[in-house]
């Protein structure tokens, strides 16, 4: 059964960088979802971005142009850059995955519609 591990957060002034991992073991072939949460303190969890291995990557308006999302073809870990941070980007965030969706369907936009999760890493932008 596939596992999800995150590191790499932390404390980061504003306008500094972070490169965030999640490992991934039991990886299975196929049409599969991986993306990446977050979630601040009071509020909602939301979408980061995701990465449809038979599809265009998805992105949050609010990252979109500061964030890469990518995938280590080797080992299957899934890495997010995180350049240009802001104080709002501040929060909890959790690598999430689906393995070999069927066919005909896109990668939800939720956290519930993957069926593996990670334990979270903390991110943290303060001057």
């Amino acid at each position: 059964q596939a596992q999800l591990a995150e590191s790499g957060g932390g404390s980061v002034h504003p306008g500094g960088s972070l490169r965030l991992s999640c490992a991934v073991s039991g990886y299975t072939s196929g049409r599969n979802c991986l993306a990446w949460f977050r979630q601040a303190p009071g509020k909602d969890r939301e979408e980061v971005g995701t990465l449809d291995n038979d599809g265009p990557t998805r992105y949050a308006d609010s990252v979109n142009g500061r964030f890469t999302i990518s995938q280590d073809n080797r080992d299957h870990t899934l890495y997010l850059q995180m350049n240009s941070l802001k104080p709002e980007d501040t929060g909890l965030y959790t690598c999430a995955a689906r393995f070999d969706r069927p066919s005909g369907f896109g990668c939800s936009s939720q956290f519930l519609g993957y069926d593996r999760w990670g334990q979270g890493t903390q991110v943290t932008v303060s001057s």
